[in-house]
This record gives C-alpha cells, structure tokens and sequence, in this order.
C-alpha cells in the first residue's frame, strides 16, 4: 500500500491522493511524477475524478502536466486541500472545477525560483525565463481568481499563505469543506481508496522497485534537497527548455 499516493477507481469515479512532493523522479515512497499521475489520468474512463491534496509543492513542469491532464479529461474534477496545497501543489488544485478547502487547511503561492550559476549574460537569461514561466504559472490561478491581475502578482511576490475564507473569497476555491455532511463524505472516499487497495484494486502509484542509483537518470547529479515548499521549480536550473 502506498503512504502517499493512493488512487482507486471504482464505476465512474476515481479518487486519487497526493501526500507527498511532486517531482520528476519518484525516488522516495512520497515522490508522485506527472508520468505516474498524467498516465493514470489519461487511462481512466471514469466521469468523476476527486484529488486530494497535503504537498508542500515540487517541480513546476510536472504540476503543469498534471493540471493539463485534469482539464483535458472529459471527467468531473473536484480537487480537495486536505492540508497543505503549496507552490507546485497549488497548480494541481486550481485544475478542479471544484475546489474545496477544509476548514484547517491552507494555500501557498509564490514566484518561481532556481539555483543557477554562469556569467552575466547566462544570469540575465535565466531571469528572463523565470518571468515567462512565471506568466505560465499565474494562468493557472487567473482562470479561476476573482481578483486583478494587479493583486494576483502582489500575492506571488509576497509569497503569500492563504487560508480557506480568503480562497474563497478570491477565487482560488469554490467551497469550504466544514459541514459535518461533507466531512462525512470526504473521510468516506479515503476509506474506500484504503478498501480498493486492499482488494488489490488500485490503479498505478509511485512504487519504489531499486535504490536510489538505479532509479538516476545517466549522467544526472543529485543536488542537496530543498526543504519544503522551497523544492519548487528546482527541476528548471538545469532544464533544456
């Protein structure tokens, strides 16, 4: 059974939860790919998908692929912040067309950010690509948000937290999730995940097969790990596009 990244289909619906970092190597139990995720998505035939979210963020690239594959699919998505939906997990949450906060639960969005070395002209490049994979992210949030544009930046500079009336009020959830009903409801679809898994029903996950070695890609150099949400967008310092 896996801690962090469950998902169980069952007749038209699919329940899936992301407790862990999103990143493009699943090298740790808690590790959830947009490769693992994107292909889930794709491959189910289900017409309601609910994901439930506790991440302190990852690699923008895979929150993208992710959040595209939940608005390409034709199904009904309900994303739900179980605690945390930090920076890259965020953009996850913005992809429902229903987005639920609980009542102790938080959002965090900021700008991106990159280890980068080189002279002047490589360090002004690299800049000039954060403020276009800036724009990129802010569209996620701009589809959904109630407020300017203005204000949107102003919260990304400040690297803001936000808590579900604020959400609610700007935009960035449609519901809060505190009534004794919908609580109900929620701990339901986790038990029934937990249920399918143990009937050896579950539907791909971030299942670790050898070391850590053996999962680098050739040539890759693992760099000391951010802690927490500071992972985002780590993945772009070294990305050839």
């Amino acid at each position: 059974m896996y801690k962090y990244f469950m998902a169980a289909e069952e007749g038209e619906e699919l329940e899936i939860i992301i407790f862990g970092d999103i990143t493009s190597w699943e090298w740790f139990e808690s590790d959830v790919s947009s490769y693992t995720l994107a292909k889930l998505i794709k491959e189910s035939g289900a017409s309601k998908i609910t994901v439930h979210i506790n991440s302190y963020g990852g690699e923008v690239s895979e929150a993208l692929a992710i959040y595209n594959s939940l608005k390409a699919h034709p199904a009904h998505v309900r994303t739900v912040c179980d605690g945390f939906a930090c920076s890259a997990a965020s953009v996850v949450f913005m992809a429902g067309d229903e987005r639920v906060m609980n009542e102790s639960s938080l959002l965090m969005i900021h700008n991106a950010w990159i280890r980068v070395s080189g002279n002047a002209e490589e360090l002004r490049k690299q800049a000039d690509d954060l403020d276009i994979i800036n724009a990129t992210v802010a569209k996620t949030y701009e589809a959904c948000v109630k407020i300017s544009g203005e204000e949107l930046k102003a919260l990304l500079d400040a690297e803001s937290w936000i808590d579900p009336d604020g959400a609610l009020e700007m935009g960035f959830a449609t519901a809060i999730n505190g009534d004794a009903e919908s609580s109900a409801q929620q701990y339901s679809a986790k038990g029934t995940i937990i249920r399918q898994l143990a009937e050896g029903k579950s539907c791909g996950g971030a299942k670790s097969n050898g070391s850590l070695q053996e999962k680098k890609p050739a040539g890759y150099n693992n760099p000391a790990p951010a802690s927490g949400f500071r992972k985002l967008f780590d993945a772009f310092s070294n990305a050839d596009s």
